[in-house]
């Protein structure tokens, strides 16, 4: 399946809707659309989701725009619906670096 990201604000967040698989030959379209709202010290949600899968390439770009957020004074936080997804955050324990939630409405209201 190939990859689709879309961005949406809502109140004082932005968020990056992504759906597919984000591996090695996708992973520029989620880069892209992280990179303004992180530079911009925005609060950023990134809905995964529909991510039906997720490599280490993928991660990467997640922890590097946290960082980034980070020190731009910016908030990120993620959606994981899926447990295909989600069984990667907490192999790699990054469910330590990012709050992660279960739905787009519970993040929102943070």
């Amino acid at each position: 399946m190939d990859a689709s990201a879309r961005t949406t604000t809502y109140g004082d967040h932005v968020v990056v809707h992504v759906a597919g698989d984000i591996d090695v030959h996708t992973v520029g379209l989620l880069r892209d659309h992280l990179g303004p709202p992180v530079e911009a010290g925005r609060d950023l949600v990134v809905d995964l989701s529909r991510v039906t899968f997720l490599d280490s390439t993928g991660l990467g770009v997640l922890v590097t725009a946290r960082k980034k957020a980070d020190v731009r004074g910016g908030r990120m936080q993620l959606v994981v619906a899926g447990e295909r997804v989600m069984k990667v955050f907490r192999i790699t324990a990054l469910t330590r670096l990012f709050t992660i939630h279960p739905t787009l409405e519970t993040a929102l209201a943070t």
